[in-house]
């Protein structure tokens, strides 16, 4: 992190008292109830003077020895503890839920919600006066500020940083986006068995979570502009010492964020979520932004709509040259000035006068940030591409909206027509993607259903459906594709995403059939079937619904309450308005 940069404000408010602290609910009572608290700390070894009076600091992590992207946290949580010790706070580890993306079945968005809730949970029922959120893999920090927000009390988000680059044979790898490359290679029959084997270990080198401009570093560099990290954080590779000095100066801060009161709901307003999707759009982000932000947004009470995207993508060009819309990856952004940089390049699309987690405005956060290589992050006049790599598409396919990230496609599915394969599920696609008999060209629009928030279940990450072997051996890259799930934020081609409402709940896309025409227009925002709304009635009326996945446990609570896509898969029942009790502590 650079030190130009201001130091941490007190504004707004005036400072708290010690008795005003809401730890003090249940260590500072003359009552029983105090007492076992006290008493119960003192069995830890703690005694007073280290912890009455002062903040405690509750480090909610996602560490695990199955999260590589989180691998580090338990070394990162304790700077984080030293920093709150040095500010004069008292730290509380609280292990929470690790959302393994390379690992965890069948989606880890079947979970956001549940760490969300845990991360509540968690600061509501334990003596805690802020928050520091240590996370970096996709869902995880939407679930920590989705937490965090609904709790309101002082919090701060420690990204896990981006790992370093990946090697092989002297090319430089990118996480996932060099996966789905080299994979589509190895099955066109270009690269050996061997040559895959070396890619293997080479394409992941460090702790830390994908290195190219996927979900998790779309997320963090969100939370960034957010305003609910410290300038600069997400930016820091995971293996950097910087990480290291910022995980500590983050436990510094929250400490000062306490004693000002200073809460998400006092930084996230309207103005930080539009400049947290102007940021995504910048850089040529996810497209599960469109599904995090808005949850995230509704969690604070602010609106947030797929429109409000693709507003924003008709006049925010794409100036990070980062795969895979791009050519560089996280480690150059970060030598080349980071996001501070990047935000600086597009201020006057900014709201500058709003809050930050250091009590400074977003507008003196980025004052001063330079651009130290100008191919990684370009300037207005010489973008990666013209507009925002994100289009938001509505007709009778998607009446509720789906996305395309259409500056990582072949601009000549742009505007396309050609006529459906559909495969009823993710296993049915695998089992018959290569199966010779299917009419499948190069203008064949490939249709995968029951893979959204209640199909998947989870809404899992198969929007990137496989070209045909056949194809592939032809030379063929990329082909229309579409479908109610999501796909990683390191996959790339044109592949339609977010069909909602999805085919499990009698969507459109439960209707189409092989041979129907389907078109793809992104200038004019357009995807539809050729069907009259008598045909589409018709076939609606012979629909059978599918059979739930779950009809117990987690899953079925998932199932009960989940939105749809463009609602943000929140569950309804956390994104309603309500109050909760203050649990009794005496």
């Amino acid at each position: 992190m650079s030190s130009d940069r201001p130091e941490s404000s007190d504004r707004p408010g005036p400072r708290k008292r010690p008795d005003e602290l809401r730890s003090h609910a249940w260590y500072g009572d003359p009552g029983l109830r105090a007492f076992g608290h006290r008493s119960r700390t003192r069995q830890m070894g703690i005694a007073a003077e280290e912890h009455l009076g002062k903040p405690v600091i509750g480090v909610v992590n996602t560490w695990s020895e199955i999260n590589p992207c989180h691998i580090h946290l338990r070394q990162r949580a304790e700077e984080v503890k030293r920093g709150v010790w040095q500010a004069g706070g008292y730290p509380v580890e609280l292990p929470a839920i690790s959302l393994s993306e390379p690992f965890q079945k069948p989606s880890t968005m079947l979970y956001r919600n549940l760490l969300a809730m845990e991360t509540e949970e968690l600061l509501r029922s334990y003596p805690i006066d802020g928050a520091v959120l240590l996370g970096g893999c996709d869902k995880t920090t939407p679930a920590l500020l989705m937490g965090a927000v609904s709790m309101d009390v002082p919090a701060i988000y420690v990204p896990a940083g981006p790992m370093l680059r990946g090697n092989w044979r002297g090319s430089v790898l990118g996480s996932g986006s060099d996966v789905w490359k080299y994979w589509a290679e190895k099955r066109a029959g270009t690269i050996t068995d061997e040559d895959w084997a070396e890619i293997e270990e080479g394409i992941a080198r460090s702790p830390g979570h994908c290195m190219t401009m996927g979900t998790a570093s779309t997320m963090t560099s969100a939370a960034e502009a957010l305003g609910m990290t410290l300038p600069g954080a997400a930016s820091i590779p995971a293996a950097d010492s910087a990480h290291s000095r910022m995980a500590a100066a983050t436990g510094r801060q929250i400490v000062e964020m306490v004693w000002n009161d200073r809460r998400p709901s006092h930084i996230l307003d309207r103005r930080a979520y539009l400049d947290a999707i102007t940021a995504v759009l910048a850089l040529g982000g996810s497209t599960n932004a469109a599904i995090h932000l808005v949850a995230m947004a509704g969690r604070s009470k602010v609106k947030l709509t797929l429109d409000d995207f693709d507003a924003l993508s008709r006049k925010i060009p794409v100036l990070a040259n980062i795969r895979p819309t791009g050519a560089y990856l996280m480690e150059d952004f970060y030598y080349a000035g980071g996001l501070r940089a990047l935000l600086a390049q597009v201020r006057d699309n900014l709201h500058l006068d709003r809050l930050t987690v250091t009590g400074h405005t977003f507008g003196e956060v980025i004052s001063g940030a330079e651009v130290h290589d100008a191919d990684v992050i370009r300037p207005l006049d010489k973008p990666v591409w013209a507009e925002g790599g994100l289009a938001v598409l509505r007709g009778n396919l998607a009446p509720g909206g789906a996305v395309i990230k259409h500056a990582a496609a072949d601009p000549r599915f742009h505007r396309h027509t050609g006529p459906a394969v559909v495969f009823e599920n993710y296993q049915d696609l695998q089992q018959r993607i290569n199966d010779e008999s299917l009419p499948i060209t190069p203008d064949t629009v490939l249709v995968l259903r029951g893979t959204g928030p209640k199909g998947g279940p989870g809404m899992p990450e198969y929007g990137m459906l496989p070209i045909p072997d056949r194809l592939l051996k032809q030379g063929v890259r990329d082909m229309l594709r579409i479908s109610d799930a999501r796909m990683s934020g390191t996959s790339y081609g044109a592949c339609v995403l977010h069909v909602s409402p999805e085919s499990h709940v009698g969507g459109p896309l439960a209707l189409i059939r092989d041979g129907d025409l389907v078109t793809l227009d992104v200038a004019a925002r357009q995807l539809s079937v050729d069907l009259s709304e008598e045909e589409l009635a018709r076939r609606r009326a012979e629909w059978t619904p599918p059979v739930e996945a779950y009809g117990r446990g987690y899953g079925a609570l998932y199932l009960d309450h989940i939105t749809q896509a463009e609602e943000g898969c929140d569950f309804d029942f956390l994104a309603r308005e309500g109050t909760v009790a203050e649990p009794e502590s005496r």
